[in-house]
């Protein structure tokens, strides 16, 4: 006990090793939904529910332990909840609004963005990029990916559907996929507002189980097999043939798990002490080393980003402070895998569904797992929205137009692209150009030119 005391510094820290494992298993409970959460979703976009299962266990383990030995703090990381869904219901979606990309090309793309991490970790440049988006768009982009997983969710849900003369209206809450959306929504939310462990994965299960009861779901007959169908398939040709979008795709990937890492460690450092006087993080870059490291494995092993988790702060406030309680999480992480045969009733349909059942049975099957994600995941997004500077109008206007296009324009593309050419408008003509980055107007440049000549 003395050498690992000696190593992560637990006295020091003013914590002991039982607080440490306890943060450690209490930081996995909270973010053990994952588990569940990562195969379903993915298994829309083709994969193997088994494989997935096998790659978010392992990443998430092998990219905690790193955070723990290595950086030596209590944050643990897993698959990102945005990041998954972004994957699967827009880059690898062949549905209206998504890019298209095969599942392979996707895990390329991630590939390319964890080494891009990887690259600017190391010399210690990547909190530096926060400084080319303008506040308004990094605390606007999140949340609007947010609002159209969210009507994604509601669309599955069958609470909106699709209308001949207003495009979209109410549907009615009297079929079993409103009301099992409804459910889950409020049982997540209930759970959430309580302050309960596991409330998502609580909220998904109790969803699942009522939708085999009553039917809505189909029983499936056989367990999920494990395997590793995912593991280094990647492809470079297609991304090749279709640069101007993969561009795009990989710079989505970039920017929202940056912002998200970013604001993860500084919010979790502030509760646990962490940060020195001046703001800044002591090993911040080994921290961000292992946040790009783990996209990196992921990716290899078929996963989307990984990144560091919110769910880390349950940790801290159980008394965790050092990376004892991140080895500690990884650890549940790897022991996680051994409980496949109690989630093997969801996935396995959604990937069925995906391979010819008619559009009816596509959202019956799948929406009991993923709608009531979908929606709630979208609500928490929401946050950063209240530090946009809504009395202003070049910070507000882009900020409004990347939410409106990327909802009602269906694209996660077209809203980043809105905002970034308002922006950069709205600012120069408006006698405030002073506030652009100048890398900004490349940016803007980029959008004009990609709807000028490639759409």
């Amino acid at each position: 006990m003395k050498g690992i005391d000696r190593f992560f510094g637990i006295q020091a820290a003013g914590s002991t090793v039982w607080r440490e494992v306890v943060g450690g298993i209490t930081t996995f409970a909270t973010m053990s939904y994952i588990v569940f959460v990562q195969p379903t979703v993915l298994s829309c976009a083709g994969m193997d529910f088994g494989s997935v299962l096998v790659a978010t266990c392992l990443s998430a383990s092998l990219a905690s332990v790193l955070m723990g030995l290595f950086a030596r703090y209590p944050f643990a990381l897993a698959p990102g909840m945005g990041e998954n869904f972004l994957f699967a219901f827009a880059v690898c979606s062949t549905f209206p609004g998504g890019m298209g990309f095969s599942w392979q090309a996707g895990l390329t793309l991630v590939l390319i963005s964890g080494l891009l991490f990887l690259v600017l970790a190391i010399f210690r440049t990547r909190e530096k990029m926060l400084e080319i988006l303008p506040p308004c768009l990094t605390n606007s982009i999140g949340p609007a990916i947010g609002l159209f997983i969210g009507f994604i969710g509601l669309q599955w849900g069958g609470i909106v559907t699709s209308s001949p003369t207003t495009m979209v209206h109410m549907g009615g809450f009297h079929t079993g996929p409103a009301l099992m959306t409804a459910f889950g929504v409020l049982l997540i939310a209930v759970l959430h507002a309580r302050g309960i462990h596991g409330g998502i994965l609580i909220g998904i299960l109790a969803t699942c189980g009522i939708g085999l009861l009553t039917g809505i779901i189909p029983k499936v007959s056989e367990p999920v097999q494990l395997n590793m169908s995912t593991f280094f398939q990647l492809n470079v040709s297609e991304l090749v043939e279709r640069w101007p979008d993969a561009l795009v795709a990989i710079a989505l990937f970039f920017f929202l798990d940056l912002f998200d890492t970013v604001g993860t460690l500084v919010g979790v450092s502030t509760q646990a002490g962490f940060l020195r006087e001046d703001g800044t993080l002591p090993r911040a870059g080994r921290a961000f080393l292992a946040d790009a490291a783990g996209s990196c494995m992921g990716a290899l092993f078929g996963t989307s980003t990984v990144t560091t988790y919110i769910e880390s702060a349950t940790g801290v406030a159980a008394g965790a402070r050092t990376g004892l309680a991140a080895v500690v999480t990884g650890i549940c992480f790897m022991l996680a895998i051994a409980l496949a045969p109690i989630i093997q009733f969801a996935g396995q349909d959604i990937g069925a569904s995906f391979s010819g059942a008619a559009p009816g049975e596509l959202y019956v099957s799948m929406y009991p797992a993923v709608a009531p994600a979908l929606i709630f995941v979208g609500f928490l997004m929401m946050a950063p929205l209240r530090k946009v500077k809504w009395e202003d109008v070049t910070e507000s206007l882009p900020a409004f137009l990347t939410l409106a296009i990327m909802v009602f324009g269906y694209g996660i593309t077209e809203g980043i692209a809105a905002g970034c050419v308002s922006f950069v408008a709205v600012k120069s003509l408006g006698g405030r150009a002073k506030d652009i980055h100048p890398i900004m107007y490349l940016i803007a440049l980029a959008f004009v030119l990609r709807y000028a000549f490639l759409v």
